[in-house]
């Protein structure tokens, strides 16, 4: 956004001074704005119909816009929607091997984890990198991966005694990570707190219910689990017969 904020400024400069005005952020926030029509809209149909802009510039600019930003709409989602609807749905889209669990394809079965490769019980996460500042909805705050603004993404409900292996998902507005890991990398990671206050802590003093703050500081600790999309399989097959 704040790309094309700067390109539409750099435009606005080829207007008249009162021409600027109708542009001008005054006039711009207090225009009022009903989907697909905002202020981004008015300022690109005033500088076509001054000749400012091309309409093959117009198309150049949405192009890189929808390049820079093809994962925002996923920061439009509801939490519950966006984490489990989404972000297991999209990993059996990756990986087509990954099965929905059922008593039938596992009679221990009692939910406590999302998807099943072969006998290797997985559990998904998925969070999104956003400016670490209050209020503003998760769009406006939606960060690309070279941003260099201070993010959090948070990875909760974090069951290690649950599951063999840990796929996490971390998108961006421009890229999505994928974090492959054991269960007891998770569990042993010293970034895993209780998820609750009042959680209590298993027999052996490990965390039961847990979560995992990624933000700048430690984001480059996870890269040894980080993998590409083509090797997403083979890492949880080889996590899972380790541990069998």
């Amino acid at each position: 956004m704040e790309t094309l904020i700067k390109e539409l400024e750099a435009y606005k400069k080829s207007l008249s001074a009162a021409e600027r005005v109708q542009l001008s952020d005054s006039v711009l926030d207090k225009l009022y704005a009903v989907y697909p029509f905002n202020k981004f809209e008015y300022t690109i149909s005033h500088l076509i119909a001054k000749g400012v802009i091309s309409l093959d510039e117009y198309l150049e600019m949405r192009a890189e816009y929808l390049q820079r930003n093809k994962y925002l709409h996923l920061f439009e989602l509801a939490p519950r929607t966006f984490g489990e609807t989404w972000g297991q749905n999209h990993l059996m889209e990756l990986v087509p091997e990954f099965k929905i669990p059922t008593k039938r394809l596992d009679p221990t079965f009692s939910g406590e984890y999302d998807l099943l490769l072969n006998d290797i019980h997985v559990e998904v996460k998925a969070s999104r990198a956003v400016k670490k500042v209050g209020g503003d909805t998760l769009a406006n705050k939606a960060l690309a991966s070279n941003s260099t603004s201070k993010f959090d993404m948070n990875y909760q409900q974090l069951k290690p005694g649950c599951c063999d292996v840990f796929v996490w998902i971390a998108v961006w507005r421009d890229k999505i990570d994928y974090w492959v890991m054991s269960s007891e990398d998770v569990q042993n990671n010293p970034l895993l707190s209780n998820q609750h206050r009042a959680s209590q802590l298993s027999e052996s003093g490990e965390v039961v219910e847990g979560q995992i703050h990624i933000n700048n500081g430690n984001y480059a600790d996870f890269e040894k689990y980080r993998v590409q999309v083509r090797d997403i399989y083979d890492k949880v097959i080889e996590i899972g017969k380790r541990r069998k």
